[in-house]
């Protein structure tokens, strides 16, 4: 097996078999508030969202995952196979390696099927590594986006796993002009995988052309703690105890989402693990919600294992839109919520930083 697909092959194995997720629930702490009298017909409730140009049937969307060796197409197709169903949205893994003719099929398996919206994927450092030949053109980009079909390409904000990762690619300069340069030719958006966006690097961006952003803050899965295995596994004590370092690196999903508002459409990811969690991100102001790990293990397993975990996903948000009186998606977005718990204490952290430093 070459390098990529080794690697690609343990981060699935990792993240099936050890704990890489910090172990605090950041959207418990969002609490919707009760209406004991709806007035709303939960059959009638019409839970269709449009997610960057595209109608979803429910606000979410199954985020990267893999591609690029041999058992990932069977994931990416049982997943695809789940999204054509319900009409939700989907991303691959990264895509150099297909576009490198690395197991191109597990990427472009999911062309097969009818998924309303398709999120193509691109490492921020490959836009400016220091090797030509490793760079992503922008016709790279292209063979990337026509892989997959793409309606929309996602440039991945990801220098806290490559500073763990032995292999990784640790330049980000030059990366805001980069991706400026592509949303030119393409319909980007910026996706962060597990440490969040804040509030300046989310104005900075919102002037470059993207469409809108994924925050994927901290709470989900931590890509520190997975390289931090593949480390350990290495005999590499120093990647090692930087990933033990790094394993809760970041902004909570909840603080990110709320950081981030500033007029483009966000996907609130990082933690996201039932339909509550989808209601409460649309509360606070995402336009749908992501997840990925929520839904791995069944992607390993079959088509029907993966729609059955996003179907109970989808009742969760219908039940939830019902206890708030929310009859749509825009409804829901006006909800009343209270934060509690660590959230809260980021929350007050932060306003007491504006105020005194």
């Amino acid at each position: 097996m070459t390098p990529i697909k080794e690697r690609k092959a343990d981060h699935i194995d990792i993240c099936l078999n050890e704990r890489v997720e910090p172990g605090y629930c950041y959207w418990d702490d969002i609490k919707l508030i009760h209406n004991a009298l709806p007035e709303v017909n939960a059959d009638k409730i019409d839970m269709s969202a449009y997610v960057l140009g595209k109608k979803l049937k429910f606000p979410f969307i199954v985020t990267a995952i893999t591609g690029g060796f041999p058992g990932a197409k069977k994931i990416n197709e049982n997943i695809a196979i789940a999204c054509s169903e319900l009409g939700i949205g989907m991303g691959v893994g990264s895509e150099r390696a297909g576009i490198a003719g690395i197991e191109p099929d597990s990427y472009s398996v999911i062309k097969e099927y009818d998924i309303p919206l398709v999120i193509g994927n691109v490492g921020a450092p490959q836009l400016v590594r220091q090797h030509s030949k490793d760079i992503f053109s922008k016709d790279d980009i292209g063979k990337a986006k026509d892989l997959i079909d793409a309606d929309v390409m996602a440039v991945h904000l990801n220098f806290l796993q490559e500073i763990v990762q032995p292999e990784g690619d640790t330049n980000a300069e030059g990366c805001f002009n980069a991706i400026r340069e592509l949303a030119k030719d393409y319909p980007i958006i910026v996706k962060e995988t597990g440490a969040g966006i804040s509030k300046e690097v989310a104005n900075r961006l919102k002037g470059t052309g993207i469409l809108g952003m994924d925050i994927a803050g901290m709470g989900g899965t931590s890509f520190s703690a997975v390289e931090l295995y593949r480390a350990m596994a290495d005999g590499d004590i120093i990647r090692t105890n930087m990933g033990e370092s790094f394993f809760d690196w970041g902004i909570p999903s909840p603080v990110s989402l709320l950081e981030a508002k500033n007029g483009l459409p966000l996907i609130a990811s990082g933690g996201i693990l039932d339909g509550i969690h989808v209601a409460s991100s649309i509360a606070m102001g995402a336009c749908c919600a992501g997840a990925a790990h929520a839904v791995l293990r069944e992607a390993t397993e079959s088509p029907e294992a993966v729609t059955e975990k996003l179907t109970l996903i989808r009742e969760e948000l219908r039940a939830a839109m019902l206890l708030t009186g929310s009859s749509n998606v825009k409804q829901l977005s006006k909800a009343r919520y209270i934060v509690l718990g660590e959230t809260k204490k980021w929350l007050e952290g932060l306003l007491w930083t504006q105020k005194n430093i």
